[in-house]
């Protein structure tokens, strides 16, 4: 047993490769960040690889061991110490009992510590991982940082955490190099220049030497730098800046433009968002995110599909890894690779375009770049198509409004190769006129003006960004821009609405976002920029035309009008064999005011398990997702408030 002296700050139990299969429905991976030390520390302790260990952030625990232990401390620990006497990070270094272990400060360059432990530690699995997602509250030790008075165990058999014993090896020569001005090698794509950036702007991405703003953690790198140069003016229907695009799945890496801040996406980062995506971060170059302080200086380099294999190759090499050696990394152009498959449209089908997504992911986008009900339909008929193929290597299936992420396993399936078996599940999907869709009518209650989504825009209006225009009142602002004559008239407006779930997973955890049936329920809005800090759970906003609910406490940026019932129930409360996930993709969701007492009381039934959602089955068929009516008054009408809104906030000069 190991016992935790003192915590250190944010020290999580993590394995790797982290949860996998999830994504589709807005569980992040997690797992070690630093992949690269946290393996090498395995490795040198005799574990496999993905081995159940510590990461610590800025300061790392002190632990007393009361058995004796193998034990090796990587990343950046290099100030640890073994009863008071320094302890040479990855070097294995046998413990006795009663020894005390101090990771000790994280004083730079890099910003986490390892810690890898023969046998691994030994805590239960949920939802396929021993790794902490803090922000869900699950996996690790109770879902939670460390404790001083913590009792960690440690495997002592093969069976219990898969873990042979191996040899320990000094891995010291192997380290990866820390710093505090780091190159990042990127692909780029697959959003780019010049649907979505400017060739200057997309350039300029590559050539900006940014700096790591002081509000980075798990979900996200976000760069201080300059303003991006869009080629749009807005985003249409998907909201009113121009970083906005109907929703669509990021990989691990992603580098999106929320407003008009990079942000890269880490590994408890959201899978589903709306924001243009114009780099991904090649796999063998993520651990440097885990590494970079506050105020480090990161500039992304563009590197060719060839080049970021070589770098793949380079790290699983039995030799020192590639960041070790100091070989040098050469840059690419900014353009994006060309597509892996580019179809026209063809006897009523749409076009269909599957891009690179990095050097692990591709991104499949079906039809222009707009809302189209129909066009959603065929993305799942493919992804449901592919699913049913059962293809080795498809390791993570996330759906879009128009898109569909794939990730893959490049040693079983390479890109081009699963480009092609798009093509042929795109071949083999039905006519639309011949399917019929089980799905559910789901009843949510919602507290409109509840006093937490309140107190977030108070929060808001008083810490971020007080001059913001959807400030003191989101409700009011969606009026506006919406060319609506009363306050009320928004929540008639969703309350009317049939709401259809086009993906999961886009604030965490289940999280729905939906687009109402009929288009004269669609409210439009832009998102916060810069998002708002903290949500509650359960919060109800609108985005774009989108409507999307909280999964769980934490960031966001929808503009919000209400709360409702929990998504998503804890792992630990829910019975064998069932998701915890409440709702599917294709649900109709209608609303039912309530008021906030009554809805806290709902909230606690279906938490628990004590209660479920109202639902009953029903069939969706193509005529459901077509209007054949004149939207023209409707259209104008939003178009014009459109304009009003753009010209205030160009007066007010409060526009970014």
């Amino acid at each position: 047993m190991i016992e935790v002296l003192s915590p250190g700050v944010a020290t999580t139990i993590q394995d790797l490769p982290g949860r996998s299969g999830l994504w589709g429905v807005g569980v992040p991976p997690s797992g070690a960040w630093d992949d690269r030390s946290f393996a090498l520390a395995n490795l040198a302790v005799g574990n496999v690889p993905g081995a159940a260990g510590l990461e610590a952030v800025l300061r790392g625990p002190k632990l007393r061991f009361h058995v004796p232990a193998m034990v090796c401390v990587t990343g950046a620990a290099t100030a640890s110490t073994l009863d008071g006497l320094p302890l040479v990070a990855g070097a294995p270094t046998a413990v006795t009992a009663g020894q005390v272990l101090d990771i000790g400060p994280v004083r730079g360059p890099g910003l986490r510590a390892y810690l890898a432990v023969r046998g691994g530690l030994d805590v239960p699995p949920v939802l396929g991982s021993r790794s902490t997602f803090l922000l869900g509250g699950f996996g690790g030790l109770d879902g939670r940082a460390l404790r001083a008075g913590d009792a960690l165990s440690i495997c002592d058999t093969v069976v219990s955490c898969d873990t042979p014993g191996r040899a320990p090896v000094d891995v010291t020569a192997a380290l990866p190099t820390l710093t505090d001005s780091w190159q990042v090698r990127v692909i780029p794509g697959p959003h780019g220049a010049p649907d979505y950036l400017t060739p200057a702007g997309a350039e300029a991405l590559f050539e900006t030497v940014w700096r790591l703003d002081h509000r980075s953690d798990r979900t996200g790198v976000r760069l201080v730098g300059p303003a991006p140069e869009f080629a749009r003016p807005d985003g249409g229907e998907a909201g009113l800046h121009p970083s906005n695009i109907h929703d669509s799945a990021y990989p691990v890496g992603a580098v999106m433009i929320s407003g008009g801040t990079p942000v890269i996406v880490g590994p408890d980062g959201p899978s589903l968002g709306g924001f243009v995506v114009p780099a991904v971060v090649i796999r063998a170059d993520r651990w440097k995110l885990a590494q970079c302080r506050p105020g480090d200086l990161i500039r992304l380099v563009p590197v060719t599909p060839e080049q970021a294999e070589q770098a793949e190759q380079a790290e699983q090499a039995e030799q020192a890894p590639a960041g070790r050696s100091g070989a040098p990394i050469f840059a690419a152009g900014w353009q994006r690779p060309g597509p892996l498959l580019d179809l026209p449209a063809d006897s009523g089908r749409p076009a269909l375009t599957v891009r690179r997504a990095g050097d692990q992911h591709v991104l499949v986008e079906v039809g222009p770049a707009r809302l189209d009900l129909t066009v959603r339909l065929r993305v799942h008929l493919l992804a449901r198509a592919l699913a049913d193929a059962g293809v080795p290597g498809v390791t993570e299936s996330v759906e879009g409004v128009r898109s569909l992420l794939l990730a893959a396993d490049p040693t079983r399936l390479p890109l081009p190769a699963l480009a092609e078996l798009v093509a042929t599940a795109w071949a083999s999907l039905p006519g639309l006129t011949d399917v019929e869709l089980p799905v559910r009518e789901v009843t949510m209650p919602i507290a409109f003006d509840d006093p937490s989504v309140h107190e977030a825009m108070a929060r808001y209006g008083d810490r971020v960004r007080p001059d913001a225009p959807w400030c003191p009142d989101n409700v009011e602002f969606i009026r506006r821009v919406n060319g609506l004559d009363e306050r009320a008239d928004v929540f008639d407006v969703v309350r009317a609405a049939t709401y259809l779930v086009v993906g999961l997973g886009d604030v965490y955890l289940g999280a729905p976002v939906a687009v109402p049936l009929d288009p004269r329920h669609r409210l439009v809005t832009t998102k916060y920029d810069p998002p708002r800090t903290w949500t509650p759970a359960n919060a109800v906003g609108i985005g774009g035309v989108y409507l999307c609910v909280y999964g769980m406490e934490g960031p966001g940026g929808y503009q919000l009008v209400g709360r409702t019932v929990p998504v998503w129930r804890h792992p630990s409360s829910i019975p064998d064999g069932q998701p915890p996930w409440l709702l599917r993709q294709f649900d109709l969701l209608r609303f039912q005011p309530v008021s906030p007492q009554e809805l806290s009381a709902l909230r606690a039934e279906i938490a628990s398990g004590a209660a479920g959602l109202q639902t009953r089955p029903a069939v969706l068929r193509l005529a459901d997702l077509i209007t054949d009516e004149d939207l023209t008054g409707f259209t104008s009408r939003r178009q014009e408030a459109f304009a009003a809104e753009r010209e205030r906030w160009a007066l007010t000069g409060v526009a970014r």
